[in-house]
């Protein structure tokens, strides 16, 4: 993970040492297996890694409601409106426009595709890339592309219409993630892997908050849940929630595991 490629020039170190000597196995395809079973957790890199992601849930915690966070739950439900975006030019649709607005909500704007596929995208799909953000943030090249989609992504919302929260919004993130690739090229090397562990710990988390207030605790009018209670009268508002709910908690569960696999 962080200190991947110190352990590998640790290993090249050591096979120079032992290279006239019979060895039962390959130091490097041992060393770079997945370890699926966690058998050799925790290392170093393991307790930075899960340190750096509980002080990330800690923070978020304490400053949930505070004005600091504000720009991080707005690109969290970019994040949302992307993935019904995503869903909907997967199953043929067109999308017509993409804006997030200032009280936390967003709107996706599009004609055809399949609305059992893009309706629940947009929750699911938030739970799903703060995953694969978490997961991707253990190597340095994985969390050089993962933030590559993250800009692309960024680019390709300025295309459909945007409000001006979104222009701003966009524009504000593709500066500071540019800013970051820079800073880890150049002056520091993990950095891009702490910003990608933060986006992903931070839009997991708020998927996960988010189903639980609008769709378990209360009922929204307008919410996904409710359209997929349109689309299928027999499951109710806080049903779908909780099966929501229920998914995202494993796509965060998933994320973490693949994280210390990886």
């Amino acid at each position: 993970m962080f200190l991947r490629r110190q352990r590998q020039l640790e290993n090249e170190s050591s096979i120079s040492m032992i290279a006239n000597e019979p060895s039962p196995y390959d130091p490097i395809k041992y060393t770079d297996a997945p370890d699926w079973q966690l058998t050799n957790c925790c290392s170093d890199e393991e307790i930075i890694f899960l340190s750096l992601m509980f002080g990330y849930l800690l923070a978020n915690f304490f400053l949930w409601n505070t004005a600091l966070l504000k720009p991080m739950k707005l690109i969290a439900v970019f994040v949302h409106e992307m993935s019904h975006a995503t869903a909907c030019w997967i199953t043929g649709g067109k999308v017509l426009g993409i804006e997030v607005f200032g009280n936390e909500g967003g709107v996706t704007k599009y004609q055809g595709g399949v609305r059992g596929c893009i309706i629940p995208a947009g929750y699911l799909g938030c739970s799903f890339w703060g995953a694969v953000f978490v997961t991707l943030s253990g190597d340095r090249t994985a969390s050089l592309i993962s933030a590559c989609l993250f800009l692309f992504a960024l680019a390709i919302s300025l295309c459909f219409a945007p409000n001006r929260i979104m222009v701003f919004l966009s524009l504000g993130f593709m500066v500071l993630t540019m800013g970051f690739i820079f800073l880890d090229r150049f002056v520091f090397e993990p950095l891009l892997q702490y910003l990608t562990l933060y986006y992903g710990v931070f839009i997991g988390s708020f998927s996960v908050y988010d189903i639980y207030d609008d769709l378990i605790t209360r009922t929204v009018e307008g919410s996904d849940a409710h359209a997929c209670h349109q689309l299928i009268p027999c499951c109710l508002p806080r049903c779908v929630g909780l099966q929501f709910v229920i998914v995202a908690l494993g796509f965060q569960s998933l994320g973490l595991y693949f994280a210390l696999v990886w």
